[in-house]
């Protein structure tokens, strides 16, 4: 088990980077956006390039950050009876959606979405619009992002198996904690 804790804190640290990562690109994303709108009505200077550079990070933003989001324990749930059980099955919970949805979900995407990237990659794509940026920096964000989910699914699966079975964590942090959301 200290192998597969040691290999769950690198997998946290490795997408701890990307949502920092995923930070900057919305610091990032404001400044283009900002910036294309003075150009847009301050000089009447305007590119298909900069809209495009928007949704690219935008979608940087979501595939990077979602494994991070993970990580936190920040995504959605839907809440009928998680919040009233005890610790010991909602990690059991936990451990099962995991095997049984995350993983297969996410590994699935990402081995789906590779073909689409090297598609556009080996086809050096580029946006049929005037101006318009590469395709493929922003379909590499696809596959990227859905293994970076199930790696951080894989951590999570470890982090709760080991607690089902009564060993510390060893330094990994678990953000299990759930709150239901004020209405």
């Amino acid at each position: 088990m200290r192998i597969l804790l040691a290999l769950s804190r690198a997998i946290d640290r490795l997408n701890a980077a990307f949502g920092r990562v995923a930070n900057w690109l919305v610091l990032l994303a404001c400044a283009v956006s900002a910036g294309n709108a003075l150009l847009r009505y301050g000089a009447s200077f305007s590119s298909n390039a900069f809209l495009e550079a928007q949704w690219y990070l935008f979608a940087g933003v979501v595939m990077l950050g979602a494994s991070y989001t993970l990580l936190r324990n920040g995504h959605v749930r839907v809440d009928l009876l998680y919040g009233a059980l005890p610790r010991k099955a909602q990690l059991w919970v936990d451990v099962l959606g995991t095997v049984l949805f995350l993983l297969p979900a996410m590994a699935l995407l990402a081995w789906m979405t590779w073909p689409f990237f090297l598609d556009s990659f080996w086809r050096d794509e580029v946006s049929p619009n005037a101006g318009g940026l590469l395709r493929w920096p922003v379909k590499l964000l696809m596959p990227l992002g859905f293994a970076l989910i199930t790696l951080q699914g894989l951590s999570e699966l470890i982090k709760r198996v080991a607690l089902l079975r009564g060993v510390p964590l060893g330094g990994a942090e678990l953000h299990a904690a759930y709150h239901r959301p004020d209405q």
